[in-house]
This record gives structure tokens, sequence and C-alpha cells, in this order.
């Protein structure tokens, strides 16, 4: 499989998984899987051949690990805007985090936090090199750290994704080191 069909079925499954599954008439269950079988049939007739061989792969070789198959079902990781329970229990994060954004963000990140905007959690990163690569993806990246450990002490709650993706609600700007 080459790396332009890769790019596309990932993004045609984290349109489908975390954002759309009714535009190709499937239903996640309550912890956002489905059943492979289903979405490739769906998949299907919507115009997208898709096999389980390519599944697998894209699952598989996606650096991000933003999906999962687990039997005969798969969801993705995180980043949903519809509503699933991910049923990721709460963890102590490390004393820091990281956020990629871009430098057109940051007057509304110095006054509002971060805020989850469409999505249900904030993501963060455990290191500076993913959070770049982040916010690489909206232009030149800005790294923004968090300080967690803080965060936590005060009764912020972090999950971890499968994928080692921090999630919390939001994070208010007292816990934000910006760049100056």
């Amino acid at each position: 499989m080459d790396a332009r069909r890769t790019v596309k079925v990932s993004k045609y499954l984290a349109k489908h998984l975390r954002h759309q599954p009714e535009r190709i008439g499937i239903a996640l269950d309550a912890n956002g899987w489905v059943a492979v079988g289903e979405l490739l049939r769906a998949a299907a007739a919507n115009g997208f051949l898709l096999s389980r061989d390519e599944l697998d792969h894209v699952v598989a070789a996606n650096d991000k690990q933003r999906f999962v198959i687990d039997g005969a079902r798969i969801r993705a990781n995180q980043g949903h805007t519809v509503e699933v329970d991910l049923e990721l229990p709460a963890a102590e994060p490390p004393a820091y985090l990281y956020h990629g954004t871009v430098a057109r963000s940051l007057d509304a990140i110095r006054a509002e936090g971060l805020r989850p905007m469409a999505r249900h959690h904030v993501h963060l990163s455990p290191d500076r090199g993913t959070a770049a690569r982040v916010g690489a993806r909206r232009g030149r990246p800005v790294v923004l750290g968090v300080d967690a450990a803080a965060m936590h002490r005060t009764g912020h709650v972090f999950r971890v994704s499968a994928n080692g993706v921090w999630l919390t609600d939001a994070v208010p700007p007292p816990f934000l080191r910006l760049p100056g």
C-alpha cells in the first residue's frame, strides 16, 4: 500500500470514526466501537472500497496510533466530536505536558487557556517533539508547556489514551507556560 493511499484511508477513518459516522450509515456504540465488517460494508456502499488488509495496515502503520482494532471491532483512540465514552480511567500525569499550536492562536490562549473546541478534551503530548509535530499541521509550530502536576494537585482530572495522548477538560491560563 503506497503512502498516499495510507493517508487517504487514515483520513477517511478519522472522519467517520471520530466525527461523522452517520454520513456513511454506521453507528458507534457508547464506547466508540463499530464492527469492522459493518465499517467495510458501509465504506463500500458509499463508494470507498477498502479491504480488510488495507484497514489492518493503516491501523498498524499509523504513526500516531489513532485507531485500534479489538477482535472484530474498531474505534478511534481519541479526538471524537461525537459523544462517546472511551472508558479511560483517571491517571496521574507527568509533571509537565505539552501542547502544539500556532502563533495566531496565542492571544486567545493567553486570555482563555486551552479549551477543547469541538472535541471533548484538550489533547496534550508527553514531549515537546510530539507537540511540535501536532502544531506543525496548522503552520509554524509553537509549543506550550502545561504544569500538569499543579493542575492535578488542584483537582483537574487527566486521562491517557491508548496511544499516549493525555486528555483533560481544559487548561486554565495560570497553568500554561507560553513563549515570551
